[in-house]
């Protein structure tokens, strides 16, 4: 079993365990008003840098999380939802394979939209983000460039507990290149998984 799936089987089985001392709870959902939404998140990805195939490339990263719901509940059906913007501060970021390196980054522009459908405590959710990666060398490896612009795009669902908490389980197609800023510009694409923690300050 590689890391990846190590990684999918544990945050899975994490989903699981949360998930069920949330339904036992049976919390009192403060889903809205929720103005400030802080939390943090882990995060693994598997995609593809020069070849085709997933298994190319791995990453891991993480996370802290701060948005603010910016418009009431709008929609009908099940478009209903509110709309919530936030910005992310990524201090981790490792790849181990093609190459290992390290480096940092920033989101500063996720939208999200919170959809007020539910079932019991569990509410989906989508969002798109963007923003920029620094790494300690050259990413993809090779004559190309340590600085990176990232977008990512997806959904999952949210947990809800007792007083504004959370957890998320999200599932993200993730993109990474330095748009010609390097001699040569290939691409990391792939799937990201990432089980995060939310709370109302």
């Amino acid at each position: 079993m590689n890391v990846i799936a190590q990684w999918l089987a544990g945050s899975l089985l994490l989903l699981l365990l949360l998930s069920g001392r949330c339904l036992a709870q049976q919390p009192s959902l403060e889903r809205y008003p929720r103005n400030w939404d802080v939390g943090f998140w882990v995060a693994g990805a598997t995609g593809e840098e020069n070849t085709n195939s997933f298994a190319e490339a791995q990453t891991f990263s993480a996370a802290l999380f701060v948005g603010k719901t910016i418009s009431a509940e709008m929609g009908s059906g099940w478009r209903r939802g509110r709309l919530e913007y936030a910005f992310d501060v990524i201090p981790v970021f490792v790849q181990w394979r093609p190459a290992r390196l390290y480096g940092g980054g920033f989101e500063p522009i996720i939208l999200r939209w919170n959809s007020s459908l539910h079932r019991g405590p569990v509410s989906p959710y989508i969002e798109l983000a963007g923003g920029a990666l620094r790494t300690n060398s050259n990413l993809p490896s090779g004559n190309t460039s340590d600085f990176n612009f990232t977008a990512r795009g997806g959904g999952g669902i949210e947990i809800f507990a007792a007083h504004g908490r959370s957890f998320d389980l999200g599932y993200r197609w993730a993109h990474i290149s330095n748009a010609n800023l390097g001699p040569r510009n290939p691409e990391f694409n792939g799937i990201q998984v990432s089980v995060g923690y939310h709370w109302s300050p």
